[in-house]
């Protein structure tokens, strides 16, 4: 959640400062845990920020529901958010998408990410007719997953196509050789400082 909301300026009437955006300090969320119903949180965290702010996401994350990572990459997204995501542990599965729709991303030499095709789980009981047309669903999602980290990631999607099948865990110097992210260490100062030395 954001710190505080500072105002800036002198006072303005109320049409000019509808147009006048809010100095608004630096948020920052921990998004941990398995991307499932329990999680909802998550997603009110990043609708309770300001829209087009900027903030820091860490991520420690094994993944989850394809539907909760692509729902969370598009609130970065749709809201404008200009997040810097860093995978404080692991950044696996579903939690790859919204890593990857942030506008800047980091890695330490320790960061783990898993690659690999969506797996179709159901505790429920499905008919041979809903089990066919999630089979037909599954196969466009599965694409359209792969194609959204090409995009978002800038990669080639062979690069993608390698990782993700038949899967692998991926090291954080190996997401930087693929160019998709920059290096921080536990050594050298604060996040934000190293960013800075970086040029982010």
């Amino acid at each position: 959640m954001p710190r505080s909301v500072i105002n800036a300026g002198p006072r303005v009437s109320r049409a000019r400062r509808e147009e006048t955006p809010e100095k608004v300090e630096d948020w920052e969320i921990v998004l941990n845990g398995e991307l499932d119903e329990k999680t909802h949180d998550l997603a009110e965290r990043l609708a309770g920020v300001p829209r087009l702010s900027k903030g820091t996401i860490f991520f420690d994350s094994c993944g989850g529901s394809a539907f909760i990572g692509l729902a969370l990459a598009s609130l970065i997204r749709l809201r404008g958010l200009k997040a810097v995501g860093v995978v404080a542990g692991e950044c696996s599965s579903a939690a790859l998408l919204p890593f990857a729709a942030c506008e800047q991303r980091y890695v330490t030499p320790h960061s783990t990410l898993l690659f690999h095709p969506l797996r179709w789980q159901s505790e429920e009981s499905v008919r041979l007719e809903e089990a066919a047309e999630w089979a037909r669903h599954f196969k466009i999602l599965e694409t359209d997953m792969d194609a959204l980290l090409v995009r978002f990631f800038q990669c080639p999607a062979e690069t993608i196509a390698q990782w993700t099948r038949p899967g692998r865990f991926v090291t954080g110097p190996e997401l930087v050789e693929a160019g998709i992210a920059k290096m921080v260490n536990l050594f050298d100062g604060d996040v934000w400082s190293q960013i800075a030395k970086l040029g982010g």
